[in-house]
């Protein structure tokens, strides 16, 4: 306790220090120093290939974002991305609007409710690490064989809904429950307190200060959709057409990330291919920067 203690001193007194006072501190600590250029190294490559990757995109697919690219027909003159951008709307509604409130429900029993020990909170995590790391086309095997061909849903958003649903749960119901730990004890104490009963506390108090925490799990799940492509296909199809009607859950479609791997591999559209990619970067960019300017406003309200 006590060398915990000498070590936080320690790193806070590294903190208050001046740039010239870190170095000569460094300076006099060789290995300090190695792990300090080692540590920015690792964050000078990982961002220079971030920086890369997007210029990369966005120098092969801006010459090639042409009208004929957002018409609301897909045609094989056009190609048309326009289709694509709507599904993937559906699709990422559809399958948050299913895992979001059971995942985040999920955590509030497990965080809130369970009892230190209890056998099937233990049972829940193992099921749900388990899940986690299942890779996407096992997801998509299942989906195939459950909601499209024995529940007699077909290829459609329905089925590829909840099956990234099942895929993306496991990843907000941890983040939930990170968020909801890290959430100070005097809160729920003060409330209980006050008079408020358990159920009161967890909604009032204790999700709206969680929400930065949870929103950062659903747009790692956002962007686990976005880019899916191997559970989609056999779940949903590769249809080129906006579904519409009363009965567009039943159609097929197609997303962003399966219209460019369609494109990709006919090996004739490889230009708007990369086209497709600027446009799906800017989408998973835009929704990222909407999810934070919510999420900076609950936490002001």
């Amino acid at each position: 306790m006590e060398t915990a203690k000498s070590t936080l001193k320690k790193i806070r007194a590294i903190n208050r220090m001046s740039a010239g006072q870190r170095i000569k501190s460094y300076l006099r600590h060789p290995l300090s120093l190695t792990l300090a250029l080692l540590v920015c190294l690792a964050a000078l490559i990982t961002v220079c290939m971030l920086v890369f990757i997007v210029v990369y995109i966005l120098a092969k697919g801006i010459p090639y974002l042409t009208p004929s690219l957002f018409e609301l027909e897909y045609t094989t003159e056009n190609v048309s991305l326009f289709p694509a951008i709507v599904t993937t709307i559906e699709m990422t509604l559809l399958s948050l609007l299913i895992a979001a409130p059971l995942g985040i429900l999920t955590a509030v029993y497990l965080v809130e409710y369970a009892k230190r020990g209890n056998k099937l909170v233990g049972l829940v995590r193992l099921t749900s690490e388990t899940l986690s790391g299942i890779p996407s086309i096992v997801y998509g095997l299942f989906g195939m064989l459950f909601f499209v061909t024995a529940v007699h849903w077909g290829y459609s958003l329905i089925s590829g809904a909840f099956t990234l649903a099942i895929m993306i749960l496991p990843l907000i119901m941890r983040t939930t429950e990170e968020a909801l730990k890290s959430v100070p004890d005097p809160y729920r104490e003060a409330s209980f307190g006050l008079g408020a009963g358990k159920l009161r506390t967890v909604f009032v108090i204790v999700l709206p200060s969680a929400v930065p925490g949870i929103l950062a799990g659903v747009i790692l799940a956002v962007g686990r959709i976005v880019g899916e492509t191997a559970a989609l296909i056999y779940t949903a199809g590769t249809v080129a057409q906006i579904p519409m009607g009363k009965d567009f859950l039943f159609m097929s479609g197609r997303t962003l990330a399966i219209h460019m791997y369609a494109l990709s591999s006919e090996a004739l559209y490889t230009n708007q291919a990369y086209a497709t990619a600027v446009v799906l970067l800017i989408t998973v960019l835009l929704i990222n920067t909407l999810s934070a300017l919510i999420a900076r406003r609950l936490t002001k309200g």
